[in-house]
């Protein structure tokens, strides 16, 4: 039983790093792609690059912002994973580290969206709001992370005490 929840803890914590993986890499890829494409219709990613440098805007340094609101997601959710795995938590515990780190992606989606969202909104004359759906779905992603992390720990806590409900009949 060692052995299986071990490696239940390791899947746990390969599976939440990748989740928190793909919500960063769809961050990015909306905020610098498909938003500033879908807030110029027509226009060609380097027509959209070329336009916004020109009005005077920081295309790389839009970038980078992007890139590192990102990352730090996935940095946070080794660390969780490091940390799950080396202190043995168990893998509920590893798992709602995960969600939270998720339900956390919210406040780097909205923070993504004003780099090159504002500079494609000023240079352009559109509203700095979302054009994809995207978005929309990342955000509905950390809500739904948000909601998890209650349910994950109450169903936890009541199959900790069914569990010692049956030990104790065992018992005695």
């Amino acid at each position: 039983m060692g052995n299986t929840r071990g490696a239940v803890r390791i899947v746990v914590a390969v599976v939440g790093v990748v989740v928190v993986a793909a919500y960063a890499a769809l961050l990015a890829v909306n905020a610098l792609v498909l938003d500033p494409l879908a807030a110029v219709p027509g226009a060609t990613l380097p027509e959209v690059h070329a336009r916004v440098g020109a009005a005077g805007f920081s295309v790389a340094g839009d970038v980078r912002g992007v890139v590192v609101v990102a990352s730090i997601g996935v940095v946070l959710a080794l660390a969780a994973a490091v940390v799950g795995l080396a202190a043995r938590l168990p893998a509920t515990v590893v798992a709602v580290m995960h969600l939270g780190v998720l339900a956390a992606g919210a406040l780097a989606t909205f923070q993504s969206g004003f780099w090159l969202g504002m500079d494609v909104a000023d240079t352009f004359g559109t509203s700095g709001g979302a054009h994809t759906i995207w978005a929309g779905v990342l955000y509905l992603t950390s809500l739904a992370a948000f909601i998890a992390i209650p349910v994950v720990l109450f169903l936890t806590a009541v199959r900790t005490r069914n569990t010692e409900r049956r030990r104790r009949l065992a018992a005695g």
